[in-house]
């Protein structure tokens, strides 16, 4: 645990993700605030009692929880504190909190349409079943206030939200009036730039979303502000992040020339490229693997570069 400033205190709580440890944080104004909440363990529980005390305060005290996004690394302990009245986050954060069933089912025949369209071989079907698996790592309860561009936080005000999608359609980053200190969950890491996830439409009929359009949308956006020290969800504290936004703009421009690349020979799913991009992890991380490689599509497509094409239910790129 450490105090960072004035009145933010980072948390530090165990995952048994390959992430590693998840940083909550936090917030005294006029109320106590934890912002973001580990994973539900209990290795995770002890340190964030443990912490909490270091703090001088326990888990009772806590009043609100304030969520960059639904990840269960991030909302995992949610419903272990017992006094919380208020849990903020972004609308589209609700759905995954308050374990909608007609949302989740939609989730799984959405990554079933795009297996299929993607020319998944069957033998990774099976993995559809596990998608519900990691809401054991996860808290359920009720979204009492949704929080968009502009809001400020509750019993926080000096904090304003900037909605910052890609990793998760659900993200959000808070930004402190004055000196800049910012909030940012997963959407700026100083030592990994993280993956941009692929979710379905929110409503039934939108399109999909295009999280690695919507990433560097959200890492541009960042540009125009005055951003001081970055607390992140995972990794060091720093304060550089004019300077990482834009070497993480680049090295995706470099991964998307490579992807571009293979297109030599002729057209291709993006089962196809996945294999090629990812050789020796598509399997072990078959879902991060593909949304990374279709995001790469996307940009390329949206650039003008690939075109599509469906031949038997499959969708095929082609360069330009």
């Amino acid at each position: 645990m450490k105090t960072l400033k004035d009145t933010i205190t980072q948390l530090t709580l165990p995952t048994p993700y390959q992430v590693g440890d998840v940083h909550a944080y936090l917030l005294k104004g006029d109320r106590l605030s934890l912002v973001d909440a580990g994973v539900k363990t209990e290795e995770a529980w002890e340190a964030l009692v443990h912490q909490l005390k270091d703090a001088g305060c326990r888990p009772d005290d806590i009043e609100q929880v304030i969520l960059t996004h639904h990840h269960p690394d991030h909302m995992g302990l949610v419903d272990r504190l017992p006094n919380v009245e208020a849990i903020a986050g972004h609308p589209k954060l609700k759905p995954w909190l308050e374990r909608e069933e007609a949302y989740l089912n939609r989730y799984e025949s959405f990554f079933q349409s795009m297996y299929e369209e993607s020319g998944v071989p069957e033998h990774f079907f099976p993995l559809l079943k596990g998608l519900r698996k990691t809401l054991k790592w996860t808290s359920e309860g009720k979204l009492t206030h949704e929080l968009v561009e502009g809001d400020r936080l509750p019993g926080h005000h000096e904090w304003m939200t900037i909605e910052t999608p890609g990793h998760a359609q659900s993200h959000i980053s808070f930004l402190r009036d004055g000196d800049g200190a910012f909030l940012g969950g997963d959407h700026l890491l100083a030592h990994i730039s993280p993956n941009p996830l692929l979710e379905p439409p929110f409503e039934v009929g939108e399109e999909r979303p295009r999280p690695l359009l919507q990433y560097r949308s959200s890492l541009e956006k960042l540009l125009d502000r005055k951003i001081g020290t970055v607390y992140p969800g995972h990794g060091e504290v720093f304060d550089y992040a004019h300077e990482l936004i834009p070497q993480r703009l680049k090295k995706q421009e470099q991964r998307a020339e490579k992807v571009f690349a293979m297109f030599s020979n002729g057209s291709l799913r993006a089962y196809d490229v996945c294999k090629r991009l990812f050789p020796k992890h598509f399997e072990s991380q078959f879902g991060l693997t593909m949304s990374e490689t279709i995001g790469q599509l996307d940009y390329l497509e949206n650039r003008g570069r690939l075109t599509t094409s469906f031949k038997d239910g499959e969708k095929f790129y082609t360069a330009k």
